[in-house]
């Protein structure tokens, strides 16, 4: 079983439209979207979703009325002005970080479960589906990103599963490291703009950091020539192979808009390109 994670700098780079598209040529696979911050790889899968599950993210602290004496401490600590003066704590501030609970000379703080949102596994037209969705205002979205990656795994298992297709979060914080875990590939999506170089030197030095191989796909890479030589440049300093560059079309948009994955909408230079994508990453996840 081989894992293969997209992710990219910055959102709005086109990852998830290219991931779509793979979701769709790759045989024998699992697929999984750990964007749990604002997952959309569903919209265009359109799945069916055949288990819910709820998802407990870091204990919230309570306080109890009847053993608390106001003495202040909890408010003193509490780095996320979580308590309030009538000493009443307000989930939405708590970050579960338990100093409260662990200073109260009363005992006065207990520690509860919270929900924090949901994780689904679903059935599509391309295969199965592990995605979730984290609730309004809810953190903690690396412990759902490992979550969504376990399940997407042990599915995979009992599936015979040769490919794991990931969805990841953009960007370079926690839901991106939580999404890296011992994957085989990660395809990092640019865009050819100053600021799709700048994140694509900070995810690549993430990548590196943590001995993740890494390729480059160069979405819409003909609006701007120089600037695509430019990041094909850079990766041959960082000696990172760029196995795709898309051109962009109008197919692109019209097929997003209906809800489709680019390459079953219609047949166009795009769409050619992501299939040429596909049967090189495709050959460098074979060698791994």
């Amino acid at each position: 079983m081989k894992e293969l994670l997209v992710i990219s700098g910055k959102g709005g780079t086109g990852k998830t439209t290219i991931m779509g598209s793979l979701a769709v040529l790759a045989p024998n696979k699992v697929l999984a979207d750990c964007d749990v911050d604002a997952a959309d790889l569903h919209l265009l899968l359109q799945p069916c979703v055949e288990e819910t599950h709820e998802f407990y993210g870091l204990d919230k602290a309570v306080i109890n009325p009847k053993l608390c004496n106001q003495c202040g401490i909890c408010r003193e600590v509490c780095r996320f002005g979580a308590v309030s003066e009538d000493y009443r704590i307000d989930p939405m501030d708590c970050e579960g970080c338990r100093v409260c609970h662990y200073l109260c000379p009363q005992e006065a703080i207990s520690l509860v479960e919270h929900r924090s949102g949901h994780y689904y596994i679903s059935r599509s037209s391309y295969g199965p589906l592990v995605h979730a969705a984290l609730g309004i205002a809810e953190e903690n979205s690396g412990l759902l990103v490992s979550l969504v990656r376990q399940k997407s795994r042990e599915l995979a298992r009992k599936l015979g599963a040769q490919y794991v297709l990931t969805d990841g979060p953009p960007g370079v914080g926690c839901p991106v490291i939580a999404s890296l875990a011992d994957i085989d590939l990660a395809l990092i999506v640019t865009e050819p703009t100053v600021a799709g170089l700048h994140d694509l030197k900070r995810v690549l030095a993430l990548t590196e950091h943590f001995q993740v191989p890494a390729a480059v796909c160069v979405n819409k890479y003909d609006l701007a020539p120089d600037k695509t030589r430019e990041l094909a440049a850079y990766c041959r300093e960082e000696e990172v192979e760029v196995v795709g560059q898309i051109p962009f079309h109008q197919g692109v948009n019209r097929a997003v808009t209906q809800g489709k994955p680019v390459v079953e909408y219609s047949s166009n230079p795009a769409a050619a390109a992501i299939e040429e994508l596909w049967h090189r990453v495709k050959d460098m996840l074979d060698k791994k």
